[in-house]
């Protein structure tokens, strides 16, 4: 039997290590290359693009800032004399200290809300016709027609509801005053309660505003939707009609969901510009500073409109007070602005593309 030493023993027991190859050894001794930055240094027209457009984004902020910095300012004066009471007082008297926007707020959203009712399914059928109906051809030249609409002054629009619309639609007030007079939004009543039917009863009313003001506002909301609209995906819309879906079933399946975002992003910036509508309310309505629940009776008012009425005629106080109704408004719109923009967003039309 052959003896087996403690060295070799432990040779034994020890694994021994492969035998490494030329190329390994070869491989090991180049050395090793860093990874390629894909992130590019960015050219000199690059930096300069990004420091105009941060500065553009910068002063239209500080703008606005200064703009709500300076209705607070010259605002303030009123806001101290009037106290709480200044958005709960119907009456505009800052001669007499009794004074508040409270009619007029309700004014406001109220020829606002009519001309949204009227503005929506207008600018979404007018979106839905040009994103997905007619041939590119008309499309580009509806496109065009509906960026000039919105370019038209206020005070065209003014002076067309005023010797034109309204003649046509107070037979339509009548009507519905009518049969619908039952709802108290559309009663037509004199101070003693009993129903008017004399056509002067529903001249300038909140209802007329409201559809000028409806006219105006659409293309703003047809631009908006109608961006949503296109940009919903091919592959979708081709797989729905693949599917065996007609037009139709693909938009309401796949064109509408994806422009959801810009549906209410669209009406909300609409209603945004109906509230800060001035020249074409101001030459419409009849001014009252009373809060008046029967929008097709005679008699209404805004915010916008009171500024332009009282601001030739105001003292210094009354100017303080129309600067307070102003930061009133300002903050209003701002809201709205700022709820839609954050709608379109977080929608997934308004998402940022991964790809």
């Amino acid at each position: 039997m052959t003896n087996v030493g403690s060295d070799d023993l432990t040779q034994l027991l020890t694994p021994s290590e492969p035998e490494r190859s030329p190329e390994a050894d070869a491989a090991e001794q180049k050395p090793k290359i860093a990874a390629r930055s894909l992130k590019a240094a960015p050219s000199v027209s690059d930096s300069v693009f990004r420091s105009a457009s941060f500065a553009a984004g910068g002063i239209t902020v500080a703008i606005m800032l200064a703009v709500g910095f300076f209705l607070a300012l010259r605002g303030g004066e009123a806001l101290g004399v009037a106290g709480p009471s200044f958005f709960t007082t119907q009456e505009w008297s800052p001669e007499t200290q009794q004074f508040g926007i409270a009619a007029v707020l309700a004014g406001t959203f109220t020829i606002a809300l009519i001309a949204t009712f009227f503005s929506v399914p207008l600018a979404l059928g007018t979106a839905l016709l040009i994103s997905e109906i007619v041939p590119p051809r008309a499309k580009s030249l509806l496109v065009t027609l509906v960026d000039l609409m919105a370019a038209v002054p206020s005070v065209v629009y003014g002076l067309w509801g005023v010797f034109f619309l309204q003649a046509s639609v107070i037979p339509v007030a009548q009507w519905i005053s009518t049969y619908f007079g039952w709802i108290p939004v559309f009663a037509v009543t004199g101070p003693d309660g009993a129903r008017l039917t004399d056509a002067s009863a529903f001249t300038s009313s909140a209802f007329i505003a409201g559809i000028v003001v409806a006219l105006m506002v659409a293309p703003t909301q047809t631009s908006v939707m109608r961006e949503a609209f296109s940009q919903a995906p091919v592959g979708e819309r081709e797989g729905s009609l693949a599917l065996g879906s007609t037009r139709w079933g693909m938009i309401r399946t796949v064109v509408l969901p994806f422009g959801r975002g810009g549906i209410i992003g669209g009406t909300m910036l609409g209603l945004g510009r109906a509230l800060g509508e001035t020249i074409a309310v101001y030459m419409i309505i009849s001014p009252i500073f009373t809060i008046n629940w029967e929008v097709l009776k005679t008699g209404s008012n805004s915010i916008s409109a009171l500024i332009a009425l009282r601001y030739g005629e105001a003292s210094q106080f009354g100017l303080s007070a129309l600067m307070a109704a102003g930061l009133a408004l300002f903050l209003i719109t701002l809201v709205i602005n700022f709820t839609a923009s954050s709608i379109v967003a977080r929608s997934r039309s308004g998402a940022e593309s991964d790809g």
